[in-house]
């Protein structure tokens, strides 16, 4: 099936986590199964959960899983803008997958229509080899307070003449008022680039909500689009940021028992999902104010975008003193990234990447210092664990430098020669700076039976892809495609 010109579809929602990333992904992967060249796009993101391209820049992680439903390579210029929070009130600009600076957010709305530009040349580039682009919007339609300089939703859309579905999630309540009001607040020109709106996560029966959904349509003028039920099945699929892990303190019912300390700057958490489907695990998300359970087999500290500031905060809530009865209890530690660095004698950052210039101590469970450095590692990798030699692939996303003694002893060995990685003396605390290892099935078998457990036998990549057509053939159910496709233009 081929169209006779590129088509764009943009999906905004009514506030964030209402289900418009998964959207974008089951509706890529329903239209590349028709036969056509679809790419995934969005023009700003704000995550510290981001993937590596192939080129070696850096896309929000969604994004990265919405190219794969469509069958298609990552792309630097799939997520143009990408915002990493490191404070409360500023965050690292990421422009085509390279780091340009580091802003607060009142210093970030004079960026916004330089960054257009950036935003307009990669949607082109995609286009260029398109047949349809899914755009997938920021936030809330509704922020009239930042339309100013827009390029995340109504900005973006109004540029390109893009048209828009407008997605209310129910299972949050008020999704009549949320649909409806964004109609009353938002400019009129803006309103008109609004095709029609889905309503996602339904529990129930449908029939009990027709009179709603003909309610909004009546009082917005908006076609309605679809109902769209509750899909257990997509919590297989990576979540885009941290509200993603709402709810899911412990996943898993099986033997070995993972404790993870959150962090108020995680990234890269994706890490966690290969573990989180095992039947096998409990994965235990360990909150502020909580403690590490003494049942856990395995201590896991995820990446950090502000290495330091979480070390800091890890230590403040007692989680330390934790992780060394952990330990001394002959409990197994494993840091990832950030988490690898903060198990080293000290952090130093001399060239205050993360902030003013300091050093600070680390957890000691490693015989190794890190150094943070200006230059920034993103490249695709693969290789072996020195323990037995498995296959792993993954990623490298980190600032630093880690060497000492226990570094002679390397976790893992990259296919360029290179070792990765720390593990102390006895085996207990392992470090390493590649993200995603986890997800090749007979590295984590091994692990776990290390932890005194064993793996489900499934494959986890097998998996994801699953979870992906099943959420293709949920939406093809319950909204009509031919009729999106119909809309855009």
């Amino acid at each position: 099936m081929e169209t006779p010109f590129p088509r764009a579809l943009m999906v905004q929602g009514t506030g964030s986590d209402v289900g418009k990333s998964l959207i974008v992904a089951g509706l890529a992967r329903v239209f590349a199964d028709r036969g056509l060249r679809v790419r995934p796009f969005k023009p700003q993101n704000m995550s510290n959960n981001a993937a590596v391209t192939a080129d070696g820049g850096e896309i929000g992680r969604a994004q990265a899983l919405q190219a794969r439903a469509a069958r298609v390579p990552l792309s630097v210029h799939m997520n143009p803008v990408l915002l990493k929070p490191q404070s409360e009130v500023g965050s690292q600009v990421v422009v085509q997958g390279r780091m340009v600076a580091t802003v607060k957010a009142r210093d970030y709305q004079g960026w916004k229509p330089r960054l257009m530009a950036s935003v307009l040349d990669s949607f082109a580039r995609l286009r260029a080899e398109a047949d349809l682009i899914l755009v997938e919007g920021a936030g809330s339609a509704s922020e009239v307070n930042l339309r100013a300089g827009d390029i995340a939703n109504m900005g973006f859309a109004r540029a390109t003449e893009t048209p828009v579905i407008l997605v209310g999630d129910i299972d949050r309540g008020g999704v009549i008022a949320s649909l409806v009001g964004t109609k009353a607040v938002i400019d009129p020109e803006d309103a008109a680039m609004i095709a029609g709106f889905l309503v996602n996560r339904f529990r129930g029966d449908p029939s009990l909500f027709a009179e709603g959904m003909r309610i909004v349509a009546e009082r917005t003028g908006w076609e309605a689009l679809g109902l769209v039920p509750h899909l257990p099945e997509a919590a297989r699929l990576p979540a885009e940021d941290v509200l993603g892990l709402s709810g899911s303190e412990a996943r898993g019912e099986g033997a070995v028992t993972v404790a993870v300390p959150v962090m108020p700057r995680i990234s890269n958490f994706d890490d966690l999902d290969p573990l989180r489907a095992e039947p096998g695990v409990r994965v235990v998300l360990v909150r502020p104010g909580e403690t590490i359970p003494t049942e856990a087999a395995l201590v896991l500290l995820p990446g950090s975008k502000t290495t330091i500031d979480d070390l800091l905060f890890l230590q403040a809530e007692g989680w330390d003193v934790d992780i060394r009865a952990h330990r001394r209890r002959g409990g197994h530690v494993l840091g990832l990234c950030g988490g690898y660095q903060m198990l080293g004698r000290s952090v130093a950052d001399p060239h205050g990447i993360e902030g003013p210039p300091r050093t600070v101590a680390g957890l000691g469970l490693l015989d190794v210092e890190t150094v943070l450095t200006p230059d920034k590692r993103l490249a695709c990798v693969g290789g072996t664990s020195m323990a037995d030699g498995l296959p792993f692939a993954g990623y490298e996303m980190h600032v630093g430098d880690t060497a000492g003694p226990d570094a002679a002893r390397p976790l893992l060995q990259l296919a360029d020669g290179r070792p990765d990685g720390a593990v102390s003396a006895d085996g207990l605390v392992s470090g390493t700076y590649i993200h995603g290892f986890f997800a090749d099935d007979a590295q984590r078998a091994a692990w776990l039976a290390r932890l005194g457990g064993r793996a489900g036998g499934q494959s986890y990549e097998a998996g994801v892809e699953a979870a992906l057509d099943r959420l293709a053939r949920h939406l093809e159910a319950h909204i009509d495609c031919d009729r999106l496709l119909a809309l855009a233009r």
